[in-house]
Order: structure tokens, then C-alpha cells, then sequence
């Protein structure tokens, strides 16, 4: 009964942070943040809905590691982003200057 409970709340946040991705898209680190939050409510969902499965271990394991990468390489888009331009605003980014 308590997986049930995990995986509702992990879905509530889930669209909790597709809320806060919609409505907080001015700074760069905030839909970094969003997307960070997404990964690990995805995590706790597969994590809460696999206990049964028996590779549920390692394929936990896959999507912390690939939310880690995901989180340093936004990172590290992010420190570039603003050494270039000066600032992290969404709204500054141009595809033109490629």
C-alpha cells in the first residue's frame, strides 16, 4: 500500500515541476532546475512501481546515473551560456548567431 502512495506522490511531483517549467522559463537555471526535478520524481516513480521486477535494481541505477549527467552537462551549458553572453535569460538566446 505504500508504493501506491510513493507513486502518487512522486506523479503529483512530476506535475508539479511540468507547472514550474511552464510558468518559470526567464532564467536558464530554473528549467535546469525543473528538468532536475522531473528526472528524480521519474526516479522515485520507477524505483516505488519496479519492487517486484527483477532487474528494477539496475535500472534504477541507469536513470540516477543518466540524471546525473544531465544535471552536470546543464551545468556546464550553463557556465558557458554565461561567460558568452553575461546573463541567463531564455529570451536572449538566438538561434541566429550559430
Amino acid at each position: 500500500m505504500s508504493t501506491f502512495y510513493l507513486s502518487l506522490l512522486s506523479m503529483f511531483g512530476i506535475f508539479m515541476a511540468l507547472l514550474a517549467l511552464s510558468l518559470q522559463y526567464k532564467h536558464l537555471l530554473s528549467v535546469l532546475l525543473s528538468l532536475e526535478a522531473i528526472t528524480m520524481n521519474l526516479f522515485i516513480m520507477l524505483f516505488a512501481l519496479s519492487t517486484n521486477v527483477t532487474f528494477s535494481g539496475e535500472t534504477s541505477l541507469i536513470l540516477i546515473t543518466l540524471g546525473a549527467c544531465e544535471a552536470s552537462l546543464g551545468l556546464a551549458i550553463l557556465v558557458a551560456i554565461i561567460r558568452s553572453e553575461g546573463n541567463d535569460y531564455v529570451s536572449s538566446f538566438s538561434m541566429h548567431k550559430c
